[in-house]
């Protein structure tokens, strides 16, 4: 894995991750930030089962004000931040060792909110998307544009609308798939 724009452009990303996680492909990571473009910079990011920190990492480079790298995994947390290390990194991230859920709980109770944020549950753990889902659509975890992203399987259906976030697209590649939402003015 390599980093493919931004300040640390080129630079590979070290470290074997656990058997059981499967890092977001270059190709999908590239299509999702030119997605997001421009909307990356100065903006407070969430990469939520973050694995190795790839998309956390990527935004750093774009220009990510603080990025909030969240994975329960004590092998993910050394090597994000082995990888920070490597590109000298030293500002602007929290690394978190924790269940998302907890994590989201202690965001709502402390007030953050993010401009961007990124989850990439495993595809086969259908109810952790339901529950961040959840947890997004009716507390208040995004800033008043901001932007839920969500890789999942191709196969699998999300909903149009959960809480005051409305599906604004989805985007399927290989075997893989970004569905985005945004807060919807008017839903109650």
């Amino acid at each position: 894995m390599r980093i493919i724009a931004g300040r640390y452009k080129s630079r590979r990303i070290v470290g074997n991750p656990p058997a059981r996680m499967r890092p977001t492909s270059d190709r999908l990571r590239e299509t999702l930030f030119n997605i997001l473009s421009d909307r990356v910079i100065e903006s407070v990011f969430l990469d939520g089962y973050a694995g190795v920190g790839g998309i956390g990492l990527e935004a750093l480079s774009r220009g990510a004000s603080q990025v909030f790298f969240v994975d329960q995994s004590r092998k993910a947390g050394e090597l994000i931040r082995s990888n920070l290390e490597m590109l000298q990194v030293s500002t602007g991230f929290r690394v978190l060792k924790m269940d998302l859920g907890v994590a989201l709980r202690g965001f709502v109770a402390s007030g953050a909110a993010f401009d961007i944020a990124f989850l990439d549950p495993p595809y086969a753990e259908e109810a952790f998307y339901a529950r961040d889902l959840e947890s997004f659509g009716n507390q208040t975890l995004l800033t008043e544009n901001g932007l839920l992203v969500l890789e999942h399987s191709r196969k699998m259906y999300l909903p149009d609308e959960v809480g005051k976030l409305r599906q604004t697209r989805n985007l399927k590649q290989g075997d893989s798939a970004l569905t985005f939402y945004q807060f919807e003015r008017g839903i109650e």
